[in-house]
């Protein structure tokens, strides 16, 4: 068995998928390891004691945020046109807008601006949406400067939506209102 250490990035770089190395601070990196952390708040979020439909989801997605991840880094058009990794197909956007319609038909509209919280699910939901939020940024940041595939892009997106419907499913199915914001005076 090899050892989990290995030395190589302890001068502040580390090794891409595909060859070369970068810095730790490099936009890849950043990008691919918020989704790293998106991916370590869903499975926080499941240990809540999600309800049952919507952990399946989630579990999903973790697989899927697995492979966005391995997308971004692999910057080597190579390394990605060999299939050493597959690249976000637009069937996965479209599978988000059909689970987030999906779930929005269950819920009541909204008329308000919803806070995060209620449950401790749903709470959880939020707070992986507020991540999603950020490794959908950085990615814009990577896009900037080097390609990215549109549709990870659009992907992460509809994720960040699909997470706040699902924090709002995540109450209604504990019986549990939205919290809703009341502007302060």
């Amino acid at each position: 068995m090899t050892r989990i250490y290995t030395r190589t990035g302890d001068g502040g770089e580390t090794s891409l998928f595909g060859g070369g190395r970068v810095s730790k601070d490099d936009l890849r990196v950043s990008a691919y390891g918020s989704v790293d952390e998106l991916n370590a708040v869903l499975g926080l979020a499941r240990a809540t004691g999600m309800p049952q439909e919507i952990d399946g989801v989630l579990e999903r997605l973790q697989h899927q945020l697995f492979d966005l991840g391995a997308e971004l880094a692999t910057p080597d058009a190579a390394s990605r046109a060999a299939g050493h990794v597959m690249p976000t197909p637009a069937e996965r956007v479209a599978a988000l807008e059909g689970e987030i319609d999906r779930f929005e038909a269950l819920l009541p509209p909204l008329r308000e601006f919803v806070l995060p919280g209620g449950t401790p699910a749903a709470a959880a939901l939020h707070h992986a949406r507020t991540v999603a939020r950020r490794a959908e940024r950085e990615i814009v940041r990577l896009a900037g400067r080097e390609p990215v595939n549109p549709e990870l892009l659009k992907y992460v997106n509809r994720l960040s939506d699909l997470l706040f419907v699902l924090a709002r499913a995540a109450n209604r199915a504990s019986g549990r209102p939205d919290v809703t914001w009341i502007a302060s005076r």
